[in-house]
């Protein structure tokens, strides 16, 4: 039950989270002069655009299953864009690819306020105690998973967010040899994560002392409601 429980808290601010992100590299996109996402319908909130067979559902599976629940990877159809559009060439490929992290951010700061505005509302409607709980615990999760999906789609491995910056920080050699990983970077993460969790951990540190720091900050707004759901 409290899987269970937890699945059902989590899952659609996961959703959300992710979604939020895709939408926000094809708007950021858009924005830059591709209208490749706009055209093929990615910039929709419906769930079912953003899903990929395997991406989203075979390989998160296959990897539980393999490891006992212990490592899932997954994630959403990426967002199509077509750099050659962009006005400036290396400027809206860094702005594109840094635009899901800062929507994941202002998300994370989002559930942080509302967090604290939700537990003033049950401070002066005592009635609305329970409701307020459960929104604040999917708020509490909120924080923390968007805090993870920033830290994570950082780090420089293609094709990850963080590789579009990385190489423009190499010199030219180097970048192209760099941005060939990409046909290898799925491999990469799931051996990151099966055998490089303390490298792993060292990475997402930042994130989790973040997370740490803006619960604290409204730790006094949550609802004591809100405990039974955390524990």
């Amino acid at each position: 039950m409290d899987t269970f429980q937890t699945i059902l808290f989590v899952a659609p601010v996961l959703l959300f989270s992710v979604i939020a992100h895709e939408i926000a590299h094809g708007y950021a996109a858009l924005k830059q002069g591709d209208q490749t996402a706009l055209l093929l319908g990615r910039l929709s909130w419906n769930p079912i655009r953003h899903i990929d067979p395997f991406l989203t559902i075979l390989m998160p599976l296959i990897m539980g299953f393999a490891t006992g629940w212990r490592i899932m990877l997954g994630g959403a159809k990426p967002v199509p864009v077509n750099p050659s559009n962009y006005r400036n060439l290396k400027r809206g490929d860094i702005i594109v690819s840094l635009a899901g992290v800062f929507v994941n951010l202002l998300i994370a700061i989002a559930c942080t306020l509302g967090i604290a505005l939700f537990g003033g509302l049950a401070a002066i409607a005592p009635v609305t105690g329970k409701t307020v709980g459960v929104i604040q615990v999917m708020m509490i999760y909120g924080v923390g998973i968007n805090l993870m999906l920033i830290a994570f789609n950082l780090i420089p491995i293609p094709p990850l967010d963080g590789s579009h910056v990385m190489k423009y920080l190499l010199p030219p050699a180097w970048s192209l040899r760099y941005q060939a990983m990409t046909r290898y970077g799925l491999v990469i993460l799931v051996l990151l994560l099966s055998f490089g969790s303390g490298l792993l951990e060292m990475w997402m540190r930042p994130a989790m002392w973040a997370r740490m720091a803006m619960l604290t900050s409204v730790s006094r707004f949550i609802d004591p409601s809100a405990e039974q759901w955390l524990r």
